[in-house]
């Protein structure tokens, strides 16, 4: 952990769910920030292991969301600011360095935008829309919190300037096409159930129509065939997942006969 206080100490916030894969490196890339909340709703690799050993404040909550998990690990955070890194982000020193200089030096600021740029079959996507894409992780809490949606949460701030930093954070977030399919599979689920709640319908045209559409928009507008054979599976996964999501959608909406 920190030895030296930081002018204004900042608190890393995490989730996390079996994450130990790489754990000990995103921590280790931490170790500049006042303390580190780790919320884990219910591991049962080495992850709550690591983080304990680390010097981590480890705190278990089942999950229901991403937006309520996240809002519930600000809330546990003892600073203002807090900086909200995933269990597969790393924070490179640039992006370190950056942070501690613009935060201490730039008043009415209540929140910075981070870049984060993907890792994907072992290469760096530095074409497409996956190059460091902008997301508010890095804010002063008493001007906002996450909102509540289950998943593709986002921080709502009031009040202040947000700006955007310069550095990025690394994106390592599959360890294999394995674990990709897991995750579309919990996203997509999450992601119906939104839209369900917010009353949106899924139409088969919707369902069919999006796969083309939605992968020549990433593989050639976004122009992720820069990025090689991983820019085209990239592109190919993209288009299906809200192929899933729209049809698990469909399915919610379907009335089934009783039994």
């Amino acid at each position: 952990m920190n030895s030296t206080p930081l002018p204004t100490p900042i608190s890393a916030v995490m989730i996390t769910l079996n994450s130990e894969r790489l754990l000990l490196s995103i921590l280790n890339a931490l170790t500049w920030c006042d303390e580190v909340v780790v919320v884990d709703s219910g591991s049962t690799d080495k992850t709550t292991i690591i983080a304990r050993e680390w010097g981590a404040r480890v705190i278990h909550r089942d999950f229901d969301g991403f937006g309520t998990q996240k809002g519930f690990a600000v809330a546990q955070a003892k600073n203002d600011w807090v900086l909200i890194v995933d269990a597969d982000e790393l924070v490179i020193p640039e992006l370190r360095d950056e942070i501690i200089k613009r935060v201490n030096n730039e008043p009415g600021v209540v929140g910075y935008e981070v870049p984060i740029s993907l890792i994907f079959l072992g290469r760096l996507m530095s074409h497409g829309g996956e190059f460091k894409m902008p997301h508010l992780r890095l804010f002063n809490r008493r001007f906002g919190t996450y909102n509540t949606n289950r998943v593709h949460e986002d921080v709502e701030l009031k009040g202040g300037r947000v700006l955007t930093l310069k550095n990025h954070m690394l994106h390592d977030s599959y360890g294999s096409l394995h674990e990709y399919f897991e995750k579309m599979n919990r996203y997509t689920t999450a992601g119906a159930r939104d839209l369900n709640t917010r009353g949106r319908k899924a139409s088969i045209g919707q369902v069919a129509g999006r796969l083309p559409l939605t992968f020549l928009k990433e593989y050639l507008l976004k122009r992720n065939f820069m990025n090689g054979y991983p820019g085209f599976v990239w592109s190919l996964f993209s288009a299906f997942y809200p192929v899933m999501k729209y049809a698990k959608l469909h399915e919610l909406q379907q009335k089934r006969p009783s039994p």
